[in-house]
């Protein structure tokens, strides 16, 4: 039987990845804010599962969620930072590796909470951060750049994703724990 925190974890990340509307890039500070747009507004009423079906750019993400279990808590628990790749990411990762982590739900639940944080962690201090560990117990480095910001080797693109239960941040590549 799982621990409600893990539980809890389990559940946060697969509603990190179900992400949607999004605004400024970290790299932009004086752009507008996720709250400070209609859509963003209305997204702060959803959770974050909400939030990433009404996406539609998350779907191999959502699809992976399913198959690691993690599915059914999404909706619960947090408040969460996902940092959500996108279709677009899962495009990048070589199809063995992918088949790889279908093929073993533990390595693929790690895979997904490796994108998880515990707690609200806006991108205003992201940039503050030189790590931030995640559900998987492990840390991401960041690295802030003129270019704009990197968790470990994925560019943040979108951020303060805002959802009921949380914050995304949208990234370009999937994250894989070393190991």
């Amino acid at each position: 039987m799982r621990s409600s925190k893990t539980m809890r974890l389990l559940g946060a990340l697969a509603a990190v990845f179900a992400v949607g509307a999004v605004i400024a890039a970290i790299a932009s500070a004086g752009s507008p804010n996720a709250a400070s747009t209609p859509a963003a507004g209305a997204a702060a009423k959803k959770n974050i599962v909400e939030t990433a079906v009404a996406a539609g750019k998350f779907n191999t993400l959502a699809g992976l969620l399913t198959k690691a279990g993690l599915a059914d808590t999404l909706a619960t628990g947090g408040p969460f930072t996902v940092f959500a790749p996108t279709d677009a990411a899962f495009k990048k990762v070589p199809k063995k590796t992918l088949a790889a982590l279908g093929n073993d739900p533990e390595r693929l639940k790690a895979v997904l909470l490796y994108h998880v944080a515990e707690g609200k962690v806006p991108a205003r201090k992201v940039v503050k951060k030189a790590r931030i560990k995640m559900l998987n117990g492990a840390t991401v480095k960041v690295r802030v750049r003129r270019s704009g910001v990197k968790v470990n080797n994925a560019k943040v693109t979108q951020t303060d994703v805002r959802a009921s239960n949380g914050i995304i941040h949208v990234i370009n590549r999937v994250l894989i724990p070393k190991g």
